[in-house]
Parts: structure tokens; sequence; C-alpha cells
């Protein structure tokens, strides 16, 4: 027996088994991107990175503040004077000016509509931490949630991988824009009834990774009337909500149920500052729950993943300060919209299109017409030479359980203005060699078919003729007609 083979029997099935989904091409990109990182100067023929939604184009708004607000910080001077009280041991209930600014930012990015409570504030280690406390509280191993598709690829390893609860895809189609639709519900809810499942629920992810849109507050509704109906929870990842940066506005569950009869204990909040501040290293998520049980529990469950104090003494500051919020909430909005309109039209110049969106860090961009056929198979094949030869990694629709082949994620904010550019560029040529191809492809079929025509009427002839029309195109083939071969 191998000494790898021991190692693996000693370790536990949850350390062992593949539940984690990093075979997923979704993370494939990533790794591709590590061993191969593009530098303008450095490497300039790297691959760029377009598989990470993340939001750095407000760094410099909140550097300034951070310039102007040394007491915020116990490493200065300043602020040393606060070392003693935050560096000792801390309740998880967190520190209550955290929870109260927390609170309020939330209520400032719904437009001041709802107000939230401290007291059931939550703190976890990012969404990926909130996302699996909720799925510890609210569901037993096989288990099962119902999560419309696409999907953000990680939920199978922050939802299943080691609380052993089931997703099972709803499938929304192109046809309405993914819309999520009741019919599609009350199907994979029926499905999963058929095979035994216990359905706990339904998580959702509004505005949504990948596509980009907000939930109308029709669709919201018929959700939130659709768990009511089968006492099941609702789970509405909100972690994109301040990413808005055009209508129509962002509606919360919270404002909801606020407009409408239904069991508030089913109702459950997962939040973070990754995406809306781009601080995803300060690993803030936050859960927040009506139901009062959920919040003892996901509180007590907490201590596996507090936020530092050093963290929560730091944003408590930042958020408190209303002034600065507001202005960077509007100036992100503003540089959001800007380059997703930048990234956008460069995209349609090329005669790509993307699925009309006004959230989020990235675009659902269809590359449907690219595709040698319509299979799953076909847009792995187009994904490999974009990461391969065109060096940028985007993210197959597949890994994001969609149903419908040649839609990719591309995230747009995580860079500067320069390196959208080489990247524009470089799907600018291949979109060209592609078609190049395609018309050499065509070009050689007819040559083909006049051979077979010229041989035909020889031979029907009885002439032989010492010269033939040569087979081979003196125009080389695109990578995406390379890849078929």
């Amino acid at each position: 027996m191998g000494f790898s083979n021991v190692n693996h029997q000693l370790l536990s099935e949850i350390a062992t088994n593949d539940q984690h989904g990093e075979n997923s091409s979704y993370f494939d990109g990533w790794k591709a991107y590590d061993s191969d990182p593009f530098h303008p100067t450095q490497n300039p023929n790297g691959v760029i990175q377009l598989g990470l939604a993340e939001n750095q184009l407000s760094f410099d708004l909140i550097e300034e503040w951070i310039k102007e607000n040394p007491r915020a910080s116990i490493c200065t001077t300043e602020g040393v004077s606060k070392f003693r009280d935050i560096a000792i041991f801390q309740d998880y209930h967190g520190l209550p000016e955290f929870r109260s600014g927390i609170a309020k930012f939330m209520e400032r990015v719904r437009g001041g509509r709802v107000r939230y409570d401290p007291d059931r504030i939550v703190m976890s280690g990012g969404a990926t931490g909130a996302n699996e406390l909720m799925m510890f509280c609210l569901a037993d191993p096989g288990d099962a949630f119902l999560v419309p598709a696409p999907y953000y690829p990680g939920f199978d390893r922050d939802l299943k991988w080691r609380t052993r609860v089931q997703l099972l895809p709803v499938i929304c189609e192109s046809s309405n824009n993914f819309q999520i639709t009741k019919a599609a519900l009350e199907e994979a809810y029926e499905r999963a009834k058929e095979a035994s499942i216990k359905v706990k629920g339904l998580i959702i992810a509004n505005p949504s990774n990948p596509l980009g849109t907000v939930l109308d507050r029709e669709t919201l509704g018929s959700l939130v009337s659709f768990i009511n109906e089968k006492n099941i929870h609702l789970v509405c990842d909100e972690i994109y909500a301040a990413t808005v940066f055009s209508s129509p506005n962002f509606i919360s569950v919270s404002e909801i149920i606020q407009e409408m009869e239904c069991n508030r204990d089913l109702i459950h909040i997962v939040y973070s500052l990754s995406k809306d501040m781009g601080l995803p290293g300060l690993r803030v998520g936050i859960v927040y729950s009506y139901n009062d049980a959920v919040v003892n529990c996901a509180r007590k469950m907490s201590s596996f993943g507090l936020v530092s104090s050093q963290t929560q003494h730091f944003l408590a500051s930042l958020l408190s300060d209303e002034v600065f919020v507001g202005k960077f909430l509007a100036e992100s909005s503003k540089r959001l919209a800007k380059r997703h309109k930048i990234f956008t039209e460069g995209l349609e110049e090329m005669g790509i299109s993307c699925l009309k969106s006004n959230a989020g860090l990235f675009c659902w961009m269809s590359l449907r017409p690219l595709l040698k056929e319509a299979t799953t198979e076909a847009e792995t094949l187009l994904w490999r030479v974009i990461i391969k030869e065109v060096k940028l990694n985007v993210s197959p629709g597949s890994s994001f359980h969609c149903m419908e082949p040649g839609w990719f994620r591309v995230c747009f904010a995580n860079m500067d203005d320069a390196t959208v550019e080489v990247a524009l560029g470089r799907i600018r040529k291949f979109v060209r060699q592609g078609k190049e191809g395609e018309a050499t492809e065509k070009k050689k079929q007819w040559r083909k078919n006049l051979r077979l025509t010229l041989s035909s009427r020889i031979h029907g002839e009885a002439v032989m003729s010492p010269h033939k029309i040569s087979p081979h195109s003196p125009i080389p083939h695109s990578p995406l007609v390379r890849a078929s071969t």
C-alpha cells in the first residue's frame, strides 16, 4: 500500500472527499491564472484574471479615509490607546458599535426603506462562513435546498461540503432572461419529493451571481409565497446589494416582508462587505435572521469564524461616518457603471452580446455563436482555448450549472483601465481569427466540392489529368478551428 493511500485512510471522509468543488472548471481557471499571472511589464503574455469577482474600483476612497482617520486603527500613534481594549477577549456577539455600524450600512444600501436590529447581526468569516453557518442551522445531512441555476460555483463548497446538505437546481432559461418562475420552482420541488428528498429551503442570490440582475418586487413576492406554502426556509444572499449601478433599484427581501403576510421565522439574509466595499480580505460575513432561535444558534456557532476585533474596531469607525458612506456608495456606483459600459460596449463592437444587467462585478457573456456545436463538451473545448491561447481566465456557464452551453461569466472590476484594454484586445483578436478560420473552412469546403465535381466529370470522360487542386489552404487555422482537431 502506497504512502499516500495510508495517509488517505488516516484522514476523515469529509477531509478527503471531492465535494469541495476544486475539480470544477471554475477553479481550474484560477489555477491557470495562478501559474502564469499577467503583469503589464514583467509578464505581458500571462493570463488575465477575468474569473475573480472583486471590486477594486474604489480603493482610493477608503485609503483617503484611513489617512484622515488614524484613530480608527490600533496600529497608529493616534489609535494605540485602544489597543488593550481591542486585543483582549471579545464576546462572540461582537462589538456593539460594529453591529450598529453594519445595521446602519445595510439600511443605507437599501435606500433607508427598512430597518435592521443590531441585536440580530451575527458575525461570520466572510459570506462563505455565513452561508455554511445557515446550512448548519437549518438543515440536516441529506436534506436539500433548492437554488436557481445558473448559480455561483462556490455554493457547492460553501453549502454542501461539510454540512452534507444537497443542492437541487431550479432550471432558469435564457428565453425569459433566466428569470425564476413559479413553475420551475414547483417542478424542482416535486422532483425532490418523488425522490424522497426532504427540501428544507430555497437559497437565492439577489443581485444574481453570475447574471448581474436584480429580482423585481413581483418575483420576490412569489418566492416568499412559495416558501410559505411549502413551510420551508428562504435564504437571501444579498452580498452584491450595493453594486447596483443603474435602474431598476435593488429590492431586499426585508422590504417585501414588510408589505405582505408571511411567516418571518422562515426568512434569513446573508450579507458581507466583500463585494459592496471591496473588502474580501477582511472576512466580514453577516447572518441576519428574523427567527430568534436561528439567531441564538448562529451566534453560538459563530465562535468558529468570528471577525477579528481589530477589524470590527476599524469598520465600526468607518461605517459610522455617514458622510463618507454616502460619498462612497454614490461614487462606487458611478465607477461600476462606467466600467460596465466600457466592457459591454467593447464586446458589442466585436459582435459579442451579454445579458442585460445592472448590478454585480461581471457580465454574463454569450459565446454561443463560437461553439462548434451546442454541447457542454464544445463549451469546455472553447473555454480551454480561451485559457491556453487567448490567455484569459473566464468562467464557463457549465461551472455555474447553466443548462445552455455557450454562456460565460467575465469579471470587469478587479483590474485597472489599461488591463481592461489588453483583455478586450485579446478577445477582439480571437474573434477576428475565429471569423477568418470560419471563412477558411468554408473556402476549403467549396474547393473540396469543386474537386469532387471536377473528379466526377473527369472520370466520366475517362480522362486522367496530372494536375490536382491542393486541398491545403495557405491561411492558418484560427485557435477555434485548431481546437476541434
